[in-house]
């Protein structure tokens, strides 16, 4: 059995160069998601994160008993806060005020009815009451900017800085919200050496 891996398939927008950043046109997918609010790595995130990780791969074996199989692609993650004209992460409110999606992206041929039996299954067969507020998105993009931050995530300021001024001095504005691909597994790579792909949609002025 073939087993579809979206990440070579759209390896252009799962790597990055460190140095600097480049400009890309990321294309239509559909993601699994939930969203919440509160600190990075607090108690609702991580509930939210065992949910979507839950749904992502009870989907994948289901799937796979169906006969296509799939690579549970990496965790992606927008952030947010409530006054929109706070684009520096050194002027972030507490972070027990920041706003988050949490997706994974999955094949196009996943269906709303899929998704809706895989949540009934997870929510009932192991407990998990915040499967409830998984859903299933298509997300589009569109034109912009990356680069990838290799470190912990603490240490993003200087890197997601050299992003925002890429986009000033190249004539672009942001649009959207920023946009986080996380491509370590922190239980298994040193914090020193997370790679976290962080990208910005943007518009020419």
């Amino acid at each position: 059995m073939s087993k579809l891996d979206l990440k070579k398939e759209l390896k252009e927008f799962y790597r990055a160069s460190a140095k600097k950043p480049n400009i890309i046109d990321v294309p239509e997918g559909k993601f699994v998601t939930i969203i919440g609010r509160g600190a990075p790595g607090g108690p609702a995130y991580q509930a939210a994160l065992n949910a979507l990780y839950s749904v992502a791969y009870t989907l994948k074996f289901k799937c796979k008993a169906e006969g296509k199989d799939f690579t549970v692609m990496t965790l992606e993650g927008l952030w947010w806060w409530d006054d929109p004209s706070i684009t520096d992460f050194s002027d972030a409110p507490p972070r027990e005020e920041w706003n988050w999606k949490s997706m994974i992206r999955i094949p196009n041929f996943i269906t709303e009815e899929v998704i809706e039996d895989i949540k009934k299954i997870v929510r009932e067969k192991k407990g998990i009451k915040e499967a409830d507020k998984i859903k299933l998105e298509t997300v589009y993009e569109g034109l912009s900017t990356q680069i990838m931050h290799i470190g912990p995530y603490s240490e993003e300021g200087p890197t997601i800085k050299r992003l925002h001024d890429f986009i000033e001095e190249n004539g672009y504005r942001m649009r959207g919200l920023h946009h986080e691909v996380y491509m370590s597994d922190p239980r298994r790579v040193p914090p020193e050496r997370w790679k976290t792909i962080i990208r910005q949609p943007v518009e020419k002025i």
